[in-house]
């Protein structure tokens, strides 16, 4: 079995989902309750998979590491189809996961409140350009791997989930909107929501 130390509503959720997509059993872990977490993940960062003595860091190396280990359209096997698959996932931890990061830095700065609004907005924009350039690739098809979502797919909808928790308009078109629901109600997708809730709840009452 694996485990999967993770923090609440962080990336690490995405890969949760992929691994029961992939069919595979995981004991998620929170990683406020381990005692030197460093020792496992140098940086301190989530997620951290391990399995055995091997552990893996680095989300978009994790997700492509357990995509190459087994058939899912997912991870396609043409090699054109596999080289996009591969970019879609850097687009996705690289680009927009980045993007996102300048939102909560900057919410983190103790700065006066209007330059903190501007630099907040600049941010958003910057995170709405790239939504748009989702929106663009998904004109003729459902979701960034055609017809059949991807890990990438994954990914983007756990970032969306944190425009909630930023006070800035952040832009999406419809065909991005409509992958989102989709992935959102994957039961993979629920199922994952659902351990992170049952055991972050548990450790709140620790």
């Amino acid at each position: 079995m694996y485990q999967l130390y993770y923090s609440p509503n962080a990336c690490s959720l995405a890969t949760q989902v992929v691994l029961h997509e992939l069919g595979h059993e995981v004991e998620i872990i929170d990683k406020r309750g381990v005692t030197h977490f460093n020792e496992i993940s140098a940086t301190g960062a989530v997620p951290a998979l391990k399995t055995n003595d091997t552990v893996l860091l680095e989300g978009a190396a994790i997700m492509i590491n357990m995509l190459e280990k087994q058939t899912t359209p997912m991870f396609p096997q043409g090699v054109a189809e596999r080289t996009q698959a591969i970019e879609d996932i850097m687009f996705a931890n690289a680009t927009m996961h980045p993007a996102y990061s300048k939102l909560f830095f900057i919410s983190s700065l103790d700065i006066d409140d209007t330059a903190k609004i501007i630099a907040l907005n600049a941010a958003a924009d910057g995170v709405s350009s790239l939504w748009s350039i989702v929106e663009q690739r998904l004109h003729g098809q459902d979701f960034l791997g055609g017809d059949h979502y991807s890990a990438a797919d994954i990914m983007l909808t756990v970032y969306s989930r944190w425009n909630q928790l930023h006070s800035v308009d952040i832009l999406m078109g419809e065909r991005t909107r409509n992958l989102l629901g989709a992935i959102s109600n994957l039961t993979s997708f629920q199922r994952a929501i659902a351990n992170e809730t049952k055991h972050s709840a548990a450790y709140e009452v620790l």
